[in-house]
């Protein structure tokens, strides 16, 4: 799971210059633009390619711990200038990060193992999210890169908003707000192509209608979600955004680390069993890093910094979702699913675990050792159960530019 030197992922300050070279490189198909300010004042950047009315929108770094979408979106801007049908009547454009704040703080530009990767790991708090904070917070306090956001979709109304997500280890899926038919085939192709799982049963879409294998459609109002105790509904979110211009929206998760444990649609011999398995460890494991929180918190001197906020949310979902795993049938009685909820139920606490230890680290305290040792158990446990194999930079970046493209395109063809 080795990562050699260049195969790392690109500051937000290298993809502004980045784009700032091909707008020097191209200024008559160019453009590049401050369109917001974060909440601790860093600019968020669109970059335009072509001026066409028709647009797709593309949005990187709406979660810090998410790297790939940002060489992703640079492939695709180039690729979009070299290739004149990408163009013909669209116009690209291209949120460089959608949380400049969030980057800052995730600080493993290029992991070598899922330890070195959750020694720097930051992802915030679900209201300063900015894709999610519209499911979980009044209109009158979103935050400003929210607010960005929603700005630049009422401007270019997208036919294709395009968000770029991932996951360390797992497969590649795809989630709709709305089907693009034709879209599962070459997702399914390039996946194959360059040894990327697909993960069938991601357990982000359980219950979700499929129109081929890892490609899910969000359902509609009304439907009950897999699990009703999550705060954050994508319904609500910044990718519905899109809708009332007559656009949609699809996000496009890659894995940093790839299992072919989430890839398998065989049945589970005892799908509840071992979901109700998991959701007693996710309880065990929860349990251990919120004592070393209780014991901790009176030493942090009021701290209420990003990652203690994050950390204490993480944990604080684990109940209700420890009870819906319980209680709640299955919504998918695969292998595939049984293995994305089981690699879910280990996230949540080695997240919480890792910004936690980052805050007792950075407040010398002798708690932070024991913290330590449970992210580096926890990482190893993690990539040897899921026999956890490195995908090269450049092919999660290939494969998600080319379901990009390939979004883009027969979505086009359903709205000629």
């Amino acid at each position: 799971m080795s990562l050699l030197p260049e195969q790392r992922y690109p500051s937000v300050t290298e993809l502004t210059l980045s784009a700032r070279a091909l707008v020097a490189l191209q200024p008559a198909l160019c453009a590049l633009r401050q369109v917001g300010l974060s909440r601790a004042g860093r600019p968020l950047h669109l970059l335009s390619v072509g001026r066409a009315r028709r647009a797709v929108l593309v949005v990187a770094g709406a979660h810090a711990n998410e790297p790939t979408g940002g060489p992703t979106l640079l492939a695709l801007a180039e690729r979009v200038l070299h290739e004149r049908e990408l163009r013909d009547g669209t116009s690209w454009h291209f949120l460089l990060c959608a949380d400049p704040d969030g980057a800052s703080l995730h600080t493993a530009p290029a992991p070598r193992s899922l330890l070195e990767y959750h020694l720097g790991f930051f992802r915030p708090a679900g209201p300063e999210q900015p894709e999610w904070s519209p499911a979980v917070l009044p209109p009158d306090r979103l935050p400003p890169e929210t607010r960005a956001l929603t700005r630049v979709i009422d401007e270019l109304r997208p036919y294709l908003q395009v968000t770029l997500h991932g996951t360390e280890l797992g497969g590649s899926w795809v989630q709709l707000t709305r089907d693009v038919p034709g879209l599962a085939e070459p997702f399914a192709k390039s996946a194959a192509q360059l040894h990327i799982p697909v993960e069938t049963g991601a357990s982000d879409a359980a219950g979700w209608p499929a129109s081929g294998p890892g490609v899910h459609v969000m359902p509609g109002p009304g439907v009950r979600a897999a699990y009703p105790s999550m705060p954050d509904d994508a319904r609500h979110s910044t990718w519905y955004h899109a809708h009332r211009y007559g656009g949609l929206t699809a996000v496009v998760e890659v894995p940093m680390w790839a299992s072919d444990m989430v890839d398998d649609p065989a049945p589970h011999p005892a799908p509840a069993a071992a979901i109700r398995r998991l959701a007693r460890r996710l309880l065990r494991d929860t349990g251990e890093v919120e004592r070393v929180l209780a014991e901790a918190l009176p030493r942090l001197e009021g701290a209420d910094g990003p990652l203690l906020r994050a950390a204490r949310w993480g944990l604080e979902l684990v109940p209700g979702l420890a009870a819906d795993l319980t209680h709640i049938p299955p919504a998918d009685t695969t292998r595939a699913y049984v293995g994305s909820v089981d690699a879910f139920a280990r996230r949540l606490p080695l997240r919480a675990a890792s910004m936690l230890r980052r805050v007792l680290q950075d407040h010398d305290d002798r708690a932070a050792p024991r913290l330590e040792r449970l992210v580096e158990t926890w990482s190893e446990a993690f990539a040897e159960r899921f026999r956890a194999r490195w995908v090269p930079v450049e092919h999660q970046v290939e494969h998600q530019s080319r379901t990009v493209v390939a979004a883009a395109l027969h979505a086009r063809e359903g709205t000629a």
